[in-house]
This record gives C-alpha cells, structure tokens and sequence, in this order.
C-alpha cells in the first residue's frame, strides 16, 4: 500500500476519479435496495448518484487536459488511511438509518480526500476543482441525513407495516402462540405427577428452550424471504425462536416457588394473562375479531391444559 503524501497529482487525480466511480455505484446500489420499500428515498439517491457520475467526468476532463488519455488504476484499497467498508450487496435488508450513516461516512471521507488533495497540490486549475467537489461533498453528506429524517409517505408507511408485520409479528406470534400453548402439557403434566416445583421447572425449562430451538431452526429454514418478502431468514428464526422460549418460560418461572399449590396457581394466571396477549396481537395485526381470537385461543390452551393435567394425574 501507498501513503498519501507520496502520490502525485496525476495519481492523486487517478485515485479521485476511483473514488467517484465508486461512491455512484453504492449510491447506485441504495437506490435499487430502497426502490421496493422505499421509492421516493431511492429516488433521491438516485439523484445523488448522477451527481457523482458528474464529478467523475469533471475529473476524467480535467485529468485527460493535464495528463492525457491513460488513467491508471489506483483504488482505495491500494492507499493507506481509508476505511475498509463492507460490500452493500452482502448487507440486506437496508434501513433508512444504515443508508444515512453509510453515506455520510463516504462523503466525509471522500470531502477529506479532496482538502488534502487540494492542499498539496501546485496546480490552480486542480486545486480549484478540488476544492468545489469538496464543497459539494459536504452537500452531499448533508442531503443523506435529509432524505433519512423525510417522513414517509402514506404508500411507504403502509409497505413498512406490510414488511413489519410479516418479518417481525408474524414468526413472533407464531412463536409465542406455539411456545405458551405447547409447553402447557409437559409443565402441567409435570406438576401433578411429581408434586415438586423444583422437577416442574426443569420440566418446563427443558420443553420452553426445546421449542424455542425447534420452532427457530423451523421459521429460518421455512423460506429464504427472497420471493415471499418476509425479511432474512436468521431474523425471523431469531424473532420465532425467542418468542417461543419466552412464551413456555412466562408460566415455568413461578415453578422457583417452592410451594406447588401457590405455583400452579400463579402459573394459571400466567397462562390466562399470556392467552390473553395473544388474543391482543392477533385481532390488533391480523385483522382477527377479538371475540374470534379470544374463543380460538382460549379453546386451545383450554384442551392442552387439560391433556397435561389428565396424563399427570394419571
């Protein structure tokens, strides 16, 4: 690798013109990442793009005025002091918030390249061109940070509750449902066939983890999200996995109660409160009549809890 200090002003030009060329295609890739959920910001990065691609031929003149025809090629990479950034093409799905702090540290980078440039170069004609793109950098820094705060729109709003819903309520009440429901028959089972809270908890955290690992692995491997738009599979598995761990756990806790009378009492009114969540989430973002969700819901942990008790007592 090269320092800075001992580049010329033809590589200095050439390593500028890389740069350029660079920073368009991410904001390239932002645009095309963003398009789907986000059109009007994509747009706008976009835009921002053609603007870099303006610099790039600003430079390409200047460059072909001073030097001739034949750019060679210096990257990044090849000079020390820049930051290594990680392809955004292996970083999905892209949020507003990552967007803005990718471009900002790119323009503040390159803004500093140009000053630096600028400062030790001899020639008026590329010192003055490098002073204005790093003028306009800042700009540029500064319009990433507005398109990131921009409310969205009624359509972007709604595709964001769409994207929300299947990518994070969906595998969650998923999990919670199979996690609250499921456990209910080892736990209660346990309880009134060993008569110790102590052999209850263990039954129950054992079942809790179990289903958590089970239904995260299920949820992941389920699909890749690439045609269905439910989001990345680790974080859907993730979100279902903890989701079920924490729905067996709510009513395997008060187990740490040595008492098994107090616990299974305190461990039923877990289980209505959890039933009753559920029921809350169902008819708030699956469109399911809350009388609907509280029958379907109650019915089934009604049964569950009734085949651990029946299999414990017997």
């Amino acid at each position: 690798m090269r320092t800075f200090d001992s580049l010329t002003e033809r590589e200095a030009l050439a390593l500028a013109i890389a740069l350029e060329e660079e920073d368009a295609r991410i904001y390239g890739d932002f645009a095309e990442a963003l398009r789907e959920n986000y059109p009007e910001q994509a747009e706008k990065f976009a835009a921002i793009r053609q603007e870099e691609d303006g610099h790039r031929h600003r430079l390409l003149e200047l460059y072909h005025n001073r030097f001739g025809d034949h750019v060679p090629l210096i990257r990044r990479q090849d000079v020390r002091g820049f930051v290594t950034r990680r392809p955004v093409w292996l970083v999905r799905p892209l949020g507003l918030k990552a967007v803005q702090r990718t471009a900002e540290s790119m323009e503040v980078e390159t803004r500093r390249f140009y000053e630096a440039a600028a400062r030790r170069t001899t020639d008026t004609g590329i010192r003055q061109l490098l002073g204005d793109l790093a003028e306009e950098e800042r700009h540029h820094a500064i319009s990433a940070e507005r398109i990131a705060q921009t409310p969205l729109s009624e359509a972007e709003s709604d595709r964001q509750k769409r994207l929300f819903l299947l990518q994070v309520v969906q595998p969650g009440l998923a999990g919670l449902m199979d996690g609250s429901i499921s456990t209910l028959a080892p736990l209660f089972a346990a309880a009134f066939a060993t008569h110790q809270s102590s052999a209850t908890f263990l039954v129950g955290l054992a079942a809790s983890v179990g289903a958590g690992i089970s239904m995260g692995f299920a949820e992941a491997l389920s699909d890749d999200g690439s045609l269905t738009g439910r989001g990345h599979p680790f974080i859907r598995g993730l979100v279902c996995g903890l989701m079920t761990a924490l729905g067996g756990l709510g009513h395997t806790l008060p187990y740490l109660i040595p008492n098994i009378k107090t616990a299974t009492a305190v461990a039923v009114g877990v289980v209505l409160v959890e039933l009753g969540v559920i029921a809350w989430v169902r008819h708030k973002f699956m469109d399911t009549p809350l009388a609907s969700a509280v029958f379907q819901v109650v019915l089934g942990g009604i049964l569950v809890f009734a085949a651990g008790v029946l299999i414990g007592s017997s």
